[in-house]
């Protein structure tokens, strides 16, 4: 099995293997790990056309073990996905609405959203590589909603890891903090005062302090992170694509993959499912009302702004941090400009070497769904099918529709991110009827919490709230507390 290796998107000589790119998670340049388009393997027609008869983590297997035998005996790794992706834990359906279009519903998880997905592989991955060079990690996370209760329950019970989580305590849901704060053992949640921009900042500052790191564990490099633009959790998303084909009907022509985007996560993993041999004859990027990238794709400038509010909670993102793998896979250059002093970002999105626009435009379409469309997407698809969808579905929806000219007349499949009863507010004003709540989300809302509290106040300034020494003081008494009971 040939062995891949990853390079950062700011150095191409710089290369290391999966291991270590799921270690470091960020590239020491500040680069993405991203893996050469030639050195993408393929698949043939017929492995393809067999995953038909498999189940999910049969299919995951099928993707992933190009990428990973060299470094992953094929016992471990059937283990990692088998315990990953149990249909008891993890199920996928897809489902026919209408003419030939159909939803893949990534949203019956431990957490009901699409992060699970990845969060499971990563996590697996992870605890599988310190198990075999006895190590420890203490994985920290900032989150904003889903993010945390993904992670969290994906790294719950596992041996060699602990988590920490930090997340606003004011503008998360219940049922969010629920996910997060009732599973105790190696689950730590810490509600910090302030907002996710503070949280992110307190992140960043403990994983940064090796000096910390240290005095606690004797381990400088005991901190790592999970977050969306490590490797571990991209390569994942390029099984869903394959899922979906396995349970639709054939077509010579292949399918569309309609893709709510916001970090372009998913995206990015359809885009190298169909490098690998996947009949993807067009990946649509539906985004919200932050349309900087369907902007760049139609006038080839890159400019970005301040996020704009939108129902689609997850998907507000001004500046995704995947797009940086996707301009590179298309052959350009993307960097944000930092400080050379402390790391912080100056100017984001610098395009210094352009990518091949045509190629891009023939692959992807992109386009923005206005706030009001996403409520009139979920009313109309409800009035005519029954179908109760999310905000982000709805985005999804709506773009193909466009691009199809309502018709459904052509293969596509829909990628619906969260289940509807997470956001019931948001469906009880487009429908007038409130969803399901999930029933982990009911059995949770008994469980009792264990919260940690920074209850020192963020600095407040003309930019907004920022975090404060006393808060970092805070944090590193409550971590150390608890680390030295253990």
């Amino acid at each position: 099995m040939k062995k891949i290796t990853y390079y950062s998107t700011n150095n191409k000589f710089y290369r290391v293997d999966f291991e270590t790119a799921l270690l470091e998670g960020l590239a020491p340049d500040y680069g993405l790990y991203m893996v050469a388009r030639q050195d993408i393997p393929r698949l043939s027609p017929e492995k393809i056309k067999s995953m038909r008869a498999m189940k999910y983590s049969e299919i995951a297997y099928e993707v992933l073990s190009p990428f990973l035998l060299s470094e992953i005996p094929e016992k471990n790794l059937k283990a990692i996905l088998d315990d990953a992706y149990r249909e008891d834990k993890i199920p996928t359906d897809v489902q026919h609405i209408t003419g030939k279009t159909y939803i893949m519903w990534l949203t019956k998880g431990p957490t009901y959203s699409f992060k699970d997905y990845a969060a499971r592989f990563f996590g697996r991955t992870l605890n599988y590589f310190l198990g075999e060079k006895g190590l420890k990690r203490v994985v920290i996370v900032a989150t904003s909603g889903d993010t945390g209760g993904a992670v969290a329950d994906a790294l719950w019970g596992l041996e060699n890891i602990d988590n920490i989580v930090f997340f606003p305590g004011n503008s998360i849901s219940e049922g969010q903090r629920r996910q997060m704060t009732t599973l105790m053992e190696n689950i730590y949640a810490f509600d910090v005062n302030g907002d996710f921009d503070v949280c992110q900042a307190l992140a960043k500052k403990i994983l940064g302090d090796k000096d910390f790191a240290f005095h606690i564990f004797g381990d400088r490099d005991r901190f790592t992170s999970a977050n969306s633009i490590s490797l571990g959790r991209l390569l994942p998303q390029a099984v869903y694509p394959f899922y979906a084909y396995s349970r639709i009907e054939d077509d010579p022509e292949g399918f569309i993959a309609s893709v709510p985007s916001g970090n372009f996560g998913n995206m990015m993993g359809t885009v190298i499912a169909k490098q690998m041999g996947l009949p993807v004859k067009k990946i649509i990027c539906g985004v919200n009302e932050n349309t900087e990238f369907p902007d760049f794709l139609y006038t080839g400038v890159y400019t970005v702004r301040p996020s704009v509010k939108s129902p689609s909670s997850a998907m507000i993102v001004s500046h995704p941090s995947n797009l940086a793998r996707l301009i590179d896979f298309y052959g350009g250059h993307m960097y944000d400009e930092r400080d050379p002093k402390t790391g912080q970002v100056i100017k984001p999105g610098i395009i210094d070497k352009m990518p091949d626009m045509e190629e891009m435009r023939r692959d992807l379409f992109s386009i923005g769904i206005t706030n009001p469309q996403h409520y009139e997407t979920m009313m109309d698809v409800y009035k005519k099918y029954g179908v109760i969808l999310d905000p982000h579905g709805a985005v999804g929806w709506r773009s193909l529709e466009i691009f199809l000219n309502n018709k459904h007349d052509q293969l596509a499949v829909i990628y619906e991110t969260a289940d509807p009863g997470k956001f019931p507010e948001d469906v009880e004003r487009a429908i007038g009827i409130m969803p399901e709540i999930p029933s982990g989300i009911k059995r949770q809302k008994i469980l009792k919490e264990r919260i940690y509290k920074i209850e020192s106040d963020p600095l407040k300034t003309e930019k907004g709230l920022e975090l404060s020494d006393a808060q970092i003081k805070e944090a590193k008494e409550k971590i150390r507390e608890i680390f030295s009971k253990r």
